[in-house]
């Protein structure tokens, strides 16, 4: 779910598994064509709404295809992106689908910048949220 890697605000952000690792062939990865940095590359609250909006909606088919067939591990790369917009529900239906749910996601105040909107907050929410149901939660703390 995260974007390409880049950089924003004088950090690097972002990341696709594949740009780090060269997958077994037995993994099944699910990734959409393009995910967005809202809050990096927004031009106001209304275009940051928009490309969370799309974010939501290319990741959402990933996780019916998982829900579809499932594996008994899920692994998520970048949660917090699918966070910030739209229903969570197919994530938390996800997560109780797999035996072994495993993920990473933004959870610094960093990037809190939403011109407003809310984003940053819910998608804290929603990390909070996701981390009650979890058996082990690493919290990495940034250093801005």
């Amino acid at each position: 779910m995260a974007p390409a890697k880049t950089r924003g605000k004088g950090k690097r952000v972002g990341g696709h598994l594949t740009e780090t690792m060269t997958l077994p062939k037995a993994v099944r990865y699910l990734a959409p064509a393009r995910v967005e940095t809202p809050r990096l590359s927004a031009k106001g609250a209304d275009n940051l709404l928009t490309l969370a909006k799309v974010n939501h909606d290319a990741i959402a088919p990933l996780l019916q295809q998982f829900l579809a067939e499932p594996s008994p591990i899920l692994f998520v790369n970048d949660v917090s992106i699918y966070f910030q917009s739209g229903a969570p529900d197919l994530l938390f239906e996800a997560v109780e689908r797999a035996e072994t749910f495993v993920a990473n996601g933004y959870y610094g105040r960093y990037f809190a910048f939403d011109y407003g909107t809310g984003v940053s907050k819910r998608e804290r929410e929603l990390m909070d949220l996701l981390a009650s149901k979890m058996d082990k939660v690493i919290n990495l703390s940034e250093r801005e």
